[in-house]
């Protein structure tokens, strides 16, 4: 069975509500029956190994292969319909530099009451995406809106 790399007409925040709504029961559930720290570590692990799964997908469907120009071009999933208001700060063959100055991700999870666990849920899936995407893309980030910063500095390097 071949799997899209993202089903049409959904917005990429749309689709992270949806597993958000069933990981919520999983994480409540979990943290009932083995303690927060077993709850947290299982989703954690659980998000990043579907990132990795979901990228793995990307790169089978970019044009000529996975490449930085590739994964800038599938940007506007994750910023439809005003999900992520971003200022680019660097774009290049090597380099993809910007700052997230909006996140109706991070809002959306708060909203869900799952704000204790937004950042398992979102901004882990980050630095797994590159794993599965292609190992030459790298992502240092030293903040998150969904932490309590003022913005996530997302700057990505892509190493031939």
């Amino acid at each position: 069975m071949t799997q899209s790399a993202h089903p049409e007409n959904l917005s990429m925040l749309d689709k992270r509500k949806i597993e958000a709504e069933i990981l919520k029961e999983v994480y409540e559930t979990l943290k009932a029956s083995h303690g927060e720290e077993v709850a947290k570590k299982t989703i954690a692990e659980s998000v990043r190994r579907s990132a990795i799964e979901q990228a793995k997908a990307f790169a089978a469907a970019a044009p000529g292969g996975p490449s930085l120009k590739a994964f800038q071009d599938v940007m506007p999933l994750w910023t439809k319909g005003g999900a992520l208001e971003i200022e680019i700060k660097e774009q290049t063959d090597q380099s993809f530099a910007f700052n997230v100055t909006r996140c109706r991700y991070a809002e959306t999870y708060k909203a869900m009451g799952l704000g204790e666990i937004g950042h398992l849920l979102s901004c882990n899936r980050d630095g797994a995406f590159c794993e599965g995407y292609d190992p030459k893309l790298k992502l240092d980030r030293s903040q998150t809106i969904m932490q309590g910063a003022s913005h996530c500095d997302f700057r990505y390097t892509y190493r031939k």
